[in-house]
């Protein structure tokens, strides 16, 4: 069963974030799915993603934390009411707030499991606990406070993608 990523049903207008973006050719483009209540996303790191030999770079990892964050909030908020991921209006969420603690040097050699969980949805705001595996072992967690982003926001990224 081929199942779609959160971030595949982005239309292209706000497909270009460097975490999760589709159309960022540079960037990480992660895919993040419902795993039960919990959300899950994967990643390789590379070579050039090194803090010291052997270990992953802090910011690739708050980076990862950040993205996978918004785009559970915007799958919760989406399943809070009970409509497709397709639908309009789009839910969007940017990083309120985003606090990250690491517990251990996190390899560079494996892939990533990031996961999520929602904590709260209250209004427009969508909090969710994430955490970091390496090899089975958590090795950073993070609590991202996400903001919907307006209505008005949006239609404006409509219009300005429209003129070029």
């Amino acid at each position: 069963m081929n199942i779609k990523a959160f971030q595949d049903y982005y239309p292209d207008h706000l497909s270009h974030c460097y975490g999760c973006g589709s159309l960022n050719e540079h960037g990480y483009q992660i895919k993040t799915v419902w795993d039960g209540d919990e959300t899950v996303t994967t990643f390789t790191p590379q070579p050039y993603h090194t803090a010291v030999p052997g270990f992953v770079y802090g910011g690739l990892i708050a980076s990862l934390i950040d993205c996978h964050g918004t785009g559970s909030a915007a799958a919760a908020m989406y399943k809070q009411e009970n409509r497709e991921m397709d639908t309009e209006p789009s839910f969007r969420f940017l990083t309120g707030s985003l606090n990250v603690k690491y517990v251990k040097p996190t390899p560079i050699d494996c892939t990533l499991e990031i996961r999520g969980k929602i904590k709260e949805i209250s209004g427009k705001k969508v909090t969710v606990d994430v955490e970091v595996f390496a090899n089975g072992v958590v090795t950073a967690t993070g609590e991202v406070i996400t903001i919907q982003v307006p209505d008005k926001y949006i239609k404006e990224i409509i219009k300005n993608a429209a003129k070029k």
